[in-house]
């Protein structure tokens, strides 16, 4: 079965389902949504747009940090965990589709790797979006949050000066996609960080492993999405697209620079940039 699978079936299967979220958008704005919609193209959404550019060209060359750079970014903004992670992973649908679209066509996937993260990493993104929406209370939970990204940040740090191992076979695949897709939905990312960042150390091929994983990423966030839909709905759409222009911009260029720039040194400068604006938040939150 998995043989029979190729880059076109799950680029056709990305794209569909990239067309079913768009209409089930649409109907909602305008059938169930009384609200007005109000998108101002002033200083604060270019600097959203500028944040959601840099986080995509980022996690598309690295695998990792869209999710933690995003959503760092909209806690220091004050805006509430649930919102937060709601905007982040619904934006993030459309980038991890154009980033997973570039990588399949650079063929940059392992598609026995990629399955052995999505479907895993869809079950614990499921389960993290309905507790962080339906259980936990996002006021609590912020310093809680703030304080993972943090570790996040560190763990990034610690990897950026680590030798890379040899090539062998990868153990606990299912585990890290679980755990990736869980922490990534409740934290607002996180999914980079904890399956690239092993997968690499493991030994896999950075170009290969950043292509699988950013792939997979786009159905762990399609399914945390419809769950953050059902739950909180669409009330964030400043946010939402701003993020999307950035990170739809960006992502094409993220896929080209995997094969090019050196993982480690942008790990570096993601994991300082990671701590230090997660250590402000936790401070604003705190005091």
């Amino acid at each position: 079965m998995i043989n029979k699978i190729s880059n076109r079936h799950i680029a056709v299967i990305i794209v569909s389902m990239k067309t079913v979220l768009v209409v089930f958008i649409i109907l909602q704005l305008t059938l169930f949504t009384e609200k007005e919609i109000d998108v101002s193209f002033d200083e604060q959404f270019l600097l959203l747009v500028f944040a959601g550019f840099i986080a995509q060209l980022i996690d598309g060359a690295l695998g990792m940090a869209y999710g933690v750079s995003c959503t760092t970014f909209l806690l220091n903004f004050g805006v509430p965990p649930v919102l937060a992670s709601a905007s982040v992973h619904t934006a993030e649908v459309f980038t991890t589709g154009v980033s997973g679209l570039s990588h399949l066509f650079l063929k940059n996937v392992n598609l026995k790797l990629f399955l052995r993260l999505a479907i895993p990493g869809v079950i614990g993104s499921v389960t993290g979006a309905y507790l962080l929406s339906n259980v936990l209370d996002g006021g609590f939970i912020k310093p809680y949050v703030s304080a993972y990204l943090f570790l996040i940040g560190v763990f990034i740090l610690v990897k950026s000066f680590k030798v890379l191992n040899q090539k062998r076979e990868v153990k606990k695949v299912s585990a890290l996609g679980l755990a990736g897709g869980f922490f990534d939905s409740i934290g607002g990312g996180g999914w980079g960080p904890i399956v690239t960042s092993n997968l690499i150390m493991q030994g896999e091929t950075p170009r290969e492993t950043v292509g699988t994983v950013n792939t997979a990423e786009f159905f762990v966030t399609f399914f945390s999405t419809g769950v953050f839909l059902f739950f909180v709905g669409v009330d964030s759409w400043k946010i939402i697209l701003a993020l999307i222009i950035g990170g739809v911009i960006a992502a094409p260029f993220g896929a080209l620079m995997a094969k090019k720039i050196n993982p480690k040194l942008l790990m570096l400068f993601v994991g300082i940039v990671i701590i230090i604006t997660s250590s402000y938040t936790i401070y604003k939150s705190l005091s």
